[in-house]
């Protein structure tokens, strides 16, 4: 069994994942993918990561959903949760809303596009501890 840290990507955009993916590998993080909600709690049941960088606007279980399902199981409430979320640019156009990634239990939100970068300082200091 390796020690090193898993990190699921969930995105419905697969270029995303994989951008993330390799960026989290080259860092030496072990990876899981998933790309909707659905698929990503199957993921987390399987394997449960450590850390889990979650997109918000994706089809069958969004982000805040998942996010909320996985921080109300005690079983799983302990995994470090980072939002992606363009949100921001399409509440006008969406059911979603500013309050919604405000009253998240996420431990951390990044807006999209997403800046790589900043996204792995933000992994590494999740990881922390």
């Amino acid at each position: 069994m390796s020690n090193k840290k898993l990190v699921l990507v969930v995105d419905d955009d697969a270029d995303m994942v994989d951008a993330v993916s390799l960026k989290l590998e080259s860092l030496n993080y072990r990876i899981a993918k998933a790309y909707d909600g659905v698929e990503g709690w199957e993921k987390i049941k399987l394997e449960k990561p450590d850390l889990m960088i979650l997109d918000v606007m994706m089809p069958r279980k969004d982000g805040f959903e998942l996010c909320k399902e996985i921080k109300a199981d005690p079983k799983y409430k302990d995994i470090s949760i980072i939002l992606l979320t363009a949100v921001a640019d399409h509440v006008a156009g969406t059911s979603y809303t500013h309050m919604d990634g405000k009253t998240t239990p996420a431990d951390d939100y990044i807006p999209n596009p997403v800046d790589l970068d900043k996204l792995m300082q933000i992994v590494q200091d999740n990881m922390k501890g």
